[in-house]
């Protein structure tokens, strides 16, 4: 049985409810259910659709949940939220996750992978950057210690380039598009999943990815958090609202149209076409063969870990289990 079929049957009991847009969405009253809050990993793009399809389909109700769902704004701040007790549950990058922890810790805990393989990578137009080679003296723009600068240089040690012959340019998550679109710099930081909207935002042009997974192959994407003081004081909870929101993943990538409707009520702006592509491109990077969905192996942290120590990315090589990263997916 696949990974995916053993998720599948093993979450066939759980549920979801969940907030969004512009505001927040949230679930329905039920009697006796805890109520929570979870954070998208930024904003209510396609590629987090399936908190939505979790809180429409009922996946977090079933579980005991009142999901409270909010637009994040990045893994750092996402991280701080529920580090201060402001939100129970969000998503953020797992490279991003093991940078802060290691060089600032939060009483945050990653308890499964969104993404079986990083999704992080550089967008350029047409053919221009098709290749690592092509990246020297190239200009990429990008939020400023976002998960692509983070990476990049892991990333460019392993395709056998100089890290310092790219320039990288800070700029707001917002301006990416336009900035790719007018020609103002060469490329852009970005997850493959966002090559739809890119493409619509540059007038129907071409985008080419280069993702990092190609030459790094150990590193997982986005992961699920929570506080430390709910995994431990409130386990089965954790658990639960796992099982319910890897539920909705599967069942977002295997039907990305009815997933982006799910999304469209809870934001009107978004662009239902869009948002079903990017669920699209995002499956491969969730049901991978020979993985379990959400499953965190501890070796291969260690392997993330040591290559991003490789780096010099890190102040210090921390212990994984200083980390605060588990794996409760069975």
């Amino acid at each position: 049985m696949s990974g995916r079929n053993r998720l599948v049957a093993a979450l066939a009991a759980t549920a979801l409810l969940v907030t969004a847009a512009g505001c927040s969405s949230e679930s329905e009253d039920s009697p006796n259910a805890a109520s929570v809050t979870y954070l998208t990993s930024f904003g209510t793009f396609g590629r987090d659709a399936y908190a939505y399809v979790a809180l429409e389909k009922g996946y977090f109700e079933e579980a005991g949940l009142k999901v409270a769902i909010k637009p994040g704004t990045g893994t750092a701040d996402v991280m701080k939220l529920i580090g201060s007790g402001q939100a129970d549950y969000g998503t953020g990058d797992l490279a991003g996750v093991i940078t802060t922890q290691a060089n600032e810790s939060f009483p945050v805990r990653a308890v499964a992978a969104v993404h079986q393989k990083s999704m992080a990578g550089i967008a350029s137009l047409a053919k221009a950057i098709d290749s690592p080679e092509k990246l020297p003296g190239s200009s990429i723009a990008d939020a400023a210690g976002s998960t692509n600068m983070i990476i990049f240089p892991a990333y460019a040690k392993a395709a056998g380039i100089d890290a310092n012959s790219v320039k990288f340019v800070p700029s707001s998550p917002q301006s990416l598009p336009q900035l790719l679109a007018s020609g103002s710099v060469d490329a852009i930081g970005q997850f493959v999943a966002g090559k739809p909207l890119l493409e619509k935002a540059a007038g129907g042009k071409t985008v080419t990815m280069l993702p990092y997974a190609d030459k790094l192959p150990d590193l997982y994407g986005n992961g699920l958090l929570v506080s430390a003081s709910k995994l431990t004081s409130d386990r089965a909870q954790v658990e639960k609202f796992t099982a319910a929101l890897l539920k909705g993943l599967v069942y977002a990538v295997e039907h990305p149209e009815e997933a982006a409707q799910l999304l469209k009520k809870h934001d009107r702006t978004a662009d239902e076409k869009v948002a079903a592509a990017e669920l699209t491109a995002m499956r491969p990077y969730v049901l991978v063969d020979g993985a379990t969905v959400g499953h965190l192996d501890q070796a291969r942290v260690e392997r993330m870990v040591a290559l991003l120590a490789g780096t010099g990315t890190l102040k210090s090589t921390p212990k994984v289990e200083d980390l605060g990263v588990y794996d409760i997916v069975k």
